[in-house]
């Protein structure tokens, strides 16, 4: 809850001051230092504002809750389109994004105010509907299981990191030339698993943490991880930052915050 502003009367301070026979260079002090004391109180008043990619929703708001610090405002959405709010101005006190290349991207356009920390890992998962059979990973499965018309739901290949680590390891199982023209791109990750769990396409390549968060998807096949760029979340301070989003900043890297990752399906990044 945010406290209420706090209004002072000139007039007033001085009429006390006068009634407590004070000089009036000992009553400045007095003032000046009871205006730094509210300042300092209405800004750590202010919530700490994160910005971070989709897939990170379940474990974020997780930790946003368990945080005694203060009120924590989160906004999702896919890696590339977070990196372009921020860079644009977007007020934001944390960013995590699940791409270095977006994280290396921000800060050449001097946003960030620290040097940015890996707070997790994934892997990648192809998903089908609940009792959905396991998939092989061979072009004449994954032909099976599309059918005629079936799409392939990935995150977009240019900007989304599901969707750009997804193809890779599509390249490097020889398979992509089997489904390129079967994708279908979401904005992010999270509405890329809602096609496979409103029925809208057969299949889809997401995050496990994710197909871990959707009761309506079965994980059919894992990705192995050497078949794309690791997969790995950093996370930085912006410049507009103030302590209390780096207080925030301590707590998701802590025991506690870990643990949080883990319990949403995401990894160490020590793993």
């Amino acid at each position: 809850m945010m406290a209420r502003p706090f209004h002072f009367d000139p007039r007033a301070f001085w009429h006390l001051a006068g009634r407590w026979r004070v000089g009036q260079g000992h009553a400045m002090r007095w003032f000046l230092l009871i205006l730094s004391l509210l300042w300092a109180g209405a800004a750590s008043a202010e919530p700490v504002r994160v910005f971070a990619a989709a897939s990170l929703k379940t474990a974020l708001d997780a930790a946003a809750a368990e945080w005694t610090g203060g009120e924590v405002v989160l906004s999702y959405a896919g890696s590339g389109t977070v990196a372009r709010q921020v860079a644009a101005g977007a007020p934001a006190d944390i960013v995590v994004l699940a791409h270095a290349d977006w994280m290396e991207w921000l800060d050449v356009q001097g946003v960030l105010g620290a040097a940015p920390v890996i707070i997790a890992s994934n892997t990648l998962v192809v998903i089908g509907r609940v009792g959905a059979d396991d998939l092989d990973l061979t072009p004449q499965a994954f032909a099976a299981r599309l059918g005629g018309d079936g799409r392939l739901a990935m995150g977009d290949l240019r900007a989304v990191p599901a969707g750009i680590y997804g193809q890779e390891a599509l390249v490097a199982l020889g398979l992509w030339d089997g489904v390129t023209m079967r994708i279908a791109q979401a904005d992010n990750v999270r509405n890329a698993m809602a096609f496979v769990a409103r029925g809208e396409a057969p299949l889809g390549i997401v995050y496990a943490s994710d197909a871990v968060a959707e009761p309506r998807v079965a994980i059919v096949a894992d990705l192995p991880s050497d078949a794309h760029t690791p997969i790995v979340y950093p996370a930085a301070t912006t410049t507009s930052a103030g302590p209390m989003a780096k207080e925030f900043m301590h707590f998701l890297q802590s025991p506690m915050g870990r643990n949080l990752f883990r319990e949403a399906g995401l990894r160490d990044p020590s793993e």
